[in-house]
């Protein structure tokens, strides 16, 4: 029996998180996992939390929450609620919200299936964008195909697929990712004790579509689904850069 582990960073209550677990349990011969965390961890990224011990707490056969990180959820499903039969695949989301573009280094959502990949499990992570007639119905009926698929198909558990859905699609396009604007804006203010405070990220982001990118996917009406890997190596930096062995090597020797 295949066994898949569901998550997400928008907290274990989260609409999308239960639209994505019921289409994984309509696949046949599949035991299916949530571990979800015990509020909302948008932007999370990859923390794990070290500096405190982690709860959790059992809701119910098969579900579980934890006062912890999307990548915390991950690491304890898979070492210790599923270390005697580890999971086949993990999925993430389906996240209320794109993760498009650079916004993947910040995402929860994206960051609950990098810890799935390191922990050598296939893994998939669901976002979409939200609008009029947004449903995640649509979402989960696709989500459902592409997990059959993924169950199948035999590749390589370090890279994960990222998955975002427009309000309305009809199509579906492998694209890589865009870049974000960021506006880098800072929102300063008081508190009603006169004492300041500030919310970062107060500015309105644009994109640059560009040829091929997910933005460019969604834009045209079409569920972009880029693959991703932990390598953040600039791999043709290395041959430019190999003089600074020669240049600065003596002074390395102190």
């Amino acid at each position: 029996m295949a066994r898949i582990l569901v998550t997400n960073d928008d907290g274990i209550y989260s609409e999308g998180l239960r639209k994505l677990a019921d289409a994984c349990r309509r696949i046949e011969g599949v035991e299916v996992m949530v571990v979800a965390p015990d509020r909302e961890q948008s932007a999370a990224s990859h923390a794990l939390t070290l500096n405190r011990p982690l709860r959790m707490m059992k809701l119910r056969e098969n579900e579980y929450i934890i006062d912890g990180t999307p990548a915390d959820c991950v690491n304890l499903a898979i070492l210790k609620l599923m270390r005697e039969d580890r999971p086949d695949l993990v999925v993430s989301g389906i996240n209320f919200g794109p993760n498009l573009g650079d916004d993947v280094t910040y995402s929860g959502t994206i960051s609950a299936a990098f810890e799935g990949a390191l922990l050598d499990v296939p893994s998939i992570a669901f976002s979409t964008l939200v609008g009029e007639n947004f449903s995640f119905d649509r979402c989960a009926v696709f989500a459902e195909r592409l997990i059959r698929w993924a169950l199948t198909e035999h590749r390589d558990p370090h890279i994960i697929l990222n998955v975002n859905f427009p309000v309305e699609f009809s199509g579906v396009r492998v694209a890589r990712l865009g870049n974000r604007i960021y506006a880098g804006d800072i929102l300063e203010r008081k508190d009603p004790r006169g004492r300041t405070y500030y919310w970062i990220g107060g500015g309105k982001p644009t994109w640059h579509p560009g040829l091929n990118t997910d933005f460019e996917a969604v834009e045209a009406g079409c569920i972009a689904i880029t693959p991703l890997h932990l390598d953040l190596t600039h791999h043709e930096s290395i041959p430019r850069l190999k003089s600074l062995e020669e240049l600065l090597g003596h002074d390395a020797k102190g």
